[in-house]
């Protein structure tokens, strides 16, 4: 099938509901935010990689306990050196067990060697399962934008969505890579540290447990607090990639409008609004830090001064009070550490409500009934009693009913905004009718599949489209042909072979991704071809050779009409001494069939068609 435009990248479809007929693009309301449920849906994507978060789950308890067992291993090494110092202070001669040093040394060495690599194991198996994450994720979305209504993307900006699948599942990547180690990690750590200091001293472990509360009860505040913004922070980047697309897509239409300050204006407003809301985001969440270490400095220095006393006392060593203090350290790192995390979780998680909001959008309805498509199409096309409203408050067709005979020519006419786009959309099952029927060979659309309904038909836009590839790749496009004898022979058909030639490379020359290298009237060409080569059973031309000159229109006429011989043809058209010679003419007013039958018949009753075509050649 040519031009098949729901199998287009979704970053790229015409949105033929858009430009003719279609509903007015919108932007999505802001929904309540659910951090718990978005959280929790977000870790069932670990669920495949069990066996590596066990393996990450082991190396993480064993870098752990190296970590928390050295502080104890070197104080042992601090009181040999303490009491050599004490018999020096005391006038004797010192004794220190330098070999005993050493060995603790080593050991400790091995132990700090082991930490590391198990930290590197950690990273390395991590990474793997977050980028394994953001790949299902990825590709979820992708599948799921297949599945959309076409509804979904006029009513949503492309830089949006596409910041979604982008922006906001590598922000999940990421902060999911270094959060689940570090999560891992500080819980094991603070059990294990404060296992070891209630071990050295009940009463300076009670000194750092009291500082736990506050420690939480500001962290948590201050979490709560800086979520608002990074939902607000995401949301503007998709708002500000929408603009800056559409204004690069758009860049020779703006510079012909001299609409470069007002496009700057608009830039400057929404990178403003982006500006603030991530300064406020990351501000609020950055207090955090600075907070909770004046905290644990206030319990630094009651462990100093509660230790030192007890040392005098006797009743710990100096050692001990060594290793205390690094427990200390150990202790509030962690939970600062999970503190700072709340940073990057806020914003992971509001990046993964909108990926799901996304992934929970109403897709198309899926027939219940499924018919398989019949080996060959005859072409026949009736509408009963259709209806058709892109809101059910504003019904646009109404009760319309047409016959189409197997191999007619069909021409739509009418002014913008009459319908005339619509009526071919609710053909290709774009949009949903309200009530009525749609039937191809007597066969109701509803029940084939979309894809088998669209392999039906092929489609030459007014809007083309084309990907960046090679000539040859995007004349075959939808076709699956490979044969180069065809592609030329197509090219042919369409008047576009000769020119293809003058290129350096020819049919293997380059694209870009907006075809610029190549003229408006010359991508006509390439997509009348496209439609060409697949040899479709219905053909629907809107506007095909709006972008072409007078002669170029004759020739491609003349090759449509062998390409349109023995199929059914709707041709949606405004220049209307193109379809003097269809079959039917089909004329719409306001969402309705107002008129219908041939030229000389239609131009016979001196009605509204008459006076159309009449004021065309008016002077």
């Amino acid at each position: 099938m040519a031009d098949h435009t729901n199998k287009q990248p979704m970053s790229a479809r015409p949105g033929m509901g858009m430009r003719r007929g279609g509903p007015p693009g919108s932007r999505p309301v802001e929904k309540a935010k659910n951090f718990k449920g978005s959280l929790r849906r977000l870790l069932t994507y670990l669920g495949a990689h069990k066996v590596s978060i066990l393996i990450v789950f082991v190396m993480a308890v064993l870098s752990s306990l190296f970590g928390v067992l050295t502080p104890k291993i070197l104080a042992r090494a601090m009181n040999i050196l303490y009491d050599g110092f004490v018999t020096i202070i005391g006038g004797a001669k010192p004794v220190i067990d330098f070999d005993a040093i050493l060995k603790i040394l080593v050991v400790l060495g091995a132990m700090y060697l082991l930490n590391a690599v198990f930290n590197y194991l950690q990273g390395y198996i991590m990474a793997g399962i977050s980028q394994g994450v953001i790949y299902r994720m990825r590709r979820e979305v992708d599948e799921k934008l297949t599945k959309l209504p076409i509804s979904y993307f006029d009513k949503n900006a492309r830089g949006d969505i596409l910041s979604r699948m982008s922006n906001d599942i590598d922000n999940i990547g990421t902060t999911m890579q270094q959060a689940a180690v570090q999560v891992i990690t500080s819980v094991i750590t603070v059990v294990g540290v404060l296992f070891m200091m209630f071990y050295i001293s009940p009463v300076l472990a009670l000194v750092v447990i009291l500082s736990i509360p506050l420690t939480m009860l500001v962290t948590m505040g201050i979490a709560k607090h800086s979520q608002k913004y990074f939902s607000k922070q995401w949301k503007d980047v998709g708002d500000l990639n929408s603009h800056i697309e559409e204004m690069f897509t758009g860049a020779s239409v703006v510079k012909a409008y001299g609409y470069e300050k007002q496009a700057i204006e608009k830039f400057c407003e929404r990178n403003e609004k982006l500006y603030e809301n991530s300064r406020k985001a990351q501000f609020i969440s950055g207090v955090i830090m600075p907070l909770t270490g004046t905290i644990n400095n206030f319990a630094y220095v009651v462990i100093c001064i509660v230790g030192g006393l007890k040392v005098i006392n006797g009743s710990i060593s100096f050692g001990d009070v060594t290793a205390f203090i690094q427990y200390q350290k150990q202790f509030s790192q962690p939970i600062t550490q999970m503190a700072n995390l709340m940073n990057s979780l806020q914003s992971a998680v509001a990046c993964a409500e909108r990926v799901f909001e996304l992934l929970d959008e109403t897709e198309e309805e899926q027939s219940a009934d499924v018919v398989e498509k019949p080996e060959t199409i005859r072409g026949e096309v009736t509408f009963e009693h259709v209806s058709f409203g892109y809101s059910p408050e504003k019904i646009l067709i109404k009760d319309m009913n047409i016959h189409v005979k197997p191999g007619q020519l069909v021409a739509i006419v009418g002014p913008t905004g009459a319908g005339k786009t619509t009526l071919v959309n609710l053909l290709m099952r774009f949009y949903e009718i309200n009530s009525g029927s749609i039937k191809v060979d007597g066969i109701d659309i509803r029940s084939l599949r979309r894809e088998d309904l669209r392999d039906i038909f092929g489609m030459v836009l007014q809007d083309t489209w084309l990907f960046s590839g090679t000539i040859s790749d995007n004349i075959a496009y939808g076709s699956n042909v490979k044969d180069q004898a065809k592609v030329r022979e197509a090219a042919q058909s369409a008047h576009i072979h000769r020119f293809i030639k003058t290129l350096s490379d020819g049919y293997d020359t380059i694209l870009n991704e907006e075809g610029t290298n190549v003229s408006q009237g010359q991508k006509q060409l390439l997509t009348i071809a496209r439609a060409m080569i697949s040899q479709p059973d219905i053909l629907i031309l809107d506007e095909a050779t709006s972008s072409v000159d007078t002669r170029t229109e004759l020739m491609i006429q003349q090759a449509m009409e062998k390409l349109l011989k023995g199929r059914t043809g709707f041709v949606i058209a405004h220049r209307l001494s193109t379809i003097r010679n269809a079959d039917l003419i089909l004329v719409m007013k306001d969402g309705d069939i107002i008129e219908q039958g041939t030229h000389e018949e239609l131009m016979a009753k001196k009605s509204f068609y008459c006076e159309l075509y009449n004021s065309q050649f008016a002077h």
